[in-house]
Formats: structure tokens, sequence, C-alpha cells
């Protein structure tokens, strides 16, 4: 297990950045595939996916004065993350992490 997490490391790291790093980390995962670098993976993909889909939404909805909230809460959550990542610990994302971890089961 412990062996995995290193390998899969870096991998896990370049998820977090932003949602380009994450669409790269899915490409650096398909062969050899890494279990730790697919928990991160999926866990910093729907942080950047929610990210964007309440800025998107909140700016359709011409309410601008959430967007302080929103950036701290995506601050919050991806340092968290990251964090895990660098780590080498699988914990889950407060509150959302497992549902990443069920919605996402595309990301091999």
């Amino acid at each position: 297990m412990k062996n995995e997490s290193k390998a899969g490391k870096t991998t896990a790291i370049v998820a977090y950045i932003t949602l380009v790093g994450c669409l790269i980390a899915i490409t650096m995962n398909m062969e050899p595939k890494n279990a730790f670098a697919r928990f991160h993976i999926r866990q910093a993909f729907g942080i950047h996916l929610l990210f964007h889909a309440l800025a998107i939404v909140l700016s359709f909805a011409e309410i601008v004065f959430l967007s302080i909230p929103l950036y701290l809460f995506y601050l919050v959550l991806w340092g968290y993350g990251f964090i895990q990542a660098l780590n080498e610990k699988y914990r889950a994302l407060p509150l959302l992490g497992s549902y990443f971890q069920k919605w996402f089961t595309f990301i091999p």
C-alpha cells in the first residue's frame, strides 16, 4: 500500500493543479494504473468541476456577492485534498469525497 502511494504521488499532485492538470494526470495514470493516483484524480476532478459549475451558475444568476465564499470553499477543499496527496493518504474530502469516488468511476 505504501509503495503504491509513493509511486502515484506525483500523478496525484499534478491532478490538483487546475482542471488541465487533472486531465494530464488522467493520461499519466493510464499505464500503469495506480489506485492512489486514481483516488486523488477523482477527488481533484470533483473539486475543479464543482468550482467551475458553481462559478458559471453564480455568474448567470448574477449572484456575485457569493464569489468570495465560493473561492474560500474551493481553496479549503483544494488545500485539504492537496495536503492528503502530499502526505500519501487516502482521506476523502469532507462531505463530498465519497460522492466523487462514486460519480467519477469512469476515471481509470
